[in-house]
C-alpha cells in the first residue's frame, strides 16, 4: 500500500491511497484541475482512480469532489449525514454510496474502516485503510483524541494525523475570540502537543511512518511542530516524520507491514 498527501491545510485537503490497482482519494478540497495536476506530478493517471471517500462536508475537504467525480465518473463514498450536508455543494454525482460509521467496507482491493472523530461537522470520521497486510490511519479535523481514536489507530504502521495549531499562537494571534474558541474546543482542531502525544503512544505500538497534516498558516509553524516532535518522538522510536504541505504533494510513501 502507498499514499501521498496531495495537499493539506485550511485552503484544501486531499490524500491519495493505493492498494494494488485500487486508488482512492480521501477528500477533495482543491479544484478539479489542481488535483489532476498534482496526480500527474506523481505520474498517476487520473483515469486510474477508483473512488472518492469523504471524511466530512466542510469546503476545504469537498470543494472539488463533485467536479472530479463527474469528470472521471467516480463513485463518492460518505456517511448519510455527510452526503446530506454536502449534496448542495457537490451537485449531482455519477454514483453516490453510503457507509455506516464503525462499519468496515471494501473498495476492490482496499478495506476501509470509518470511525467517529470530534469535529463541528454533521458526522465526521477518520479512517483505517488496509490492503490485508498493512494499515494506514487517516485522522484530521478532530478537536480531541478520544479512546475510540486511540483504539483504531493503534493497528497502523503509517498515519496521516492533524497537527493544526500551537495553542499560544492561537491565543495571541489575529483570530477573533469566537474563532479562537472554535479552534481550541473539543470539536475544533488538534494542537501540536496533543497530536504528538498521541503519536508517541502509537510509536510504542506499530507506528513507523507519520505525516503531520492540516498545519495552520496563521496559528502554527513547521519549526514548532518539529520541536514538539523531537521532544515527544526520540530517535529510539524510529518513526519517520514528514510535514504535509498545502502547495504541493508529498512523495508516494510505502506503508510497510
Amino acid at each position: 500500500m502507498r499514499f501521498s498527501v496531495l495537499g493539506s491545510g485550511s485552503k484544501g485537503n486531499c490524500t491519495l491511497v493505493e492498494a494494488g490497482p485500487t486508488r482512492v482519494l480521501i477528500d477533495n478540497g482543491f479544484s478539479g484541475k489542481e488535483i489532476l495536476d498534482r496526480l500527474r506530478s506523481l505520474h498517476i493517471a487520473p483515469e486510474s482512480l477508483t473512488a472518492l471517500v469523504l471524511t466530512h462536508e466542510h469546503d476545504d475537504h469537498i470543494r472539488g469532489a463533485g467536479i472530479l467525480a463527474r469528470k472521471l465518473r467516480l463513485p463518492v463514498y460518505a456517511n448519510e449525514a455527510t452526503q446530506r450536508e454536502a449534496e448542495a455543494k457537490m451537485g449531482k454525482l455519477p454514483v453516490r454510496r453510503e457507509f455506516g460509521v464503525g462499519e468496515p467496507f471494501t473498495i476492490d482491493a482496499m478495506c476501509i474502516h470509518p470511525f467517529a472523530v470530534s469535529h463541528d461537522a454533521a458526522d465526521p470520521v477518520g479512517f483505517v485503510l488496509s490492503d490485508g497486510r498493512s494499515n494506514l490511519g487517516y485522522c484530521t479535523d478532530t478537536g480531541m483524541v478520544t479512546r475510540l481514536i486511540r483504539h483504531h489507530l493503534r493497528v497502523c504502521q503509517a498515519l496521516v494525523l492533524e497537527a493544526n495549531h500551537d495553542v499560544r499562537m492561537v491565543k495571541e494571534g489575529p483570530y477573533p475570540l469566537p474563532l479562537q474558541q472554535r479552534v481550541l474546543s473539543s470539536r475544533g482542531h488538534l494542537a501540536n502537543a496533543d497530536s504528538l502525544a498521541l503519536a508517541a503512544e502509537l510509536a510504542r505500538e506499530r507506528l513507523r511512518l507519520l505525516v503531520l497534516a492540516h498545519l495552520s498558516e496563521v496559528n502554527n509553524h513547521p519549526d514548532l511542530v518539529l520541536a514538539e516532535a523531537r521532544q515527544r518522538l526520540p530517535d529510539e522510536y524510529a518513526v519517520r516524520l514528514l510535514l504535509a504541505r498545502h502547495e504541493q504533494a508529498s512523495p508516494l510513501l510505502a506503508v510497510d507491514p
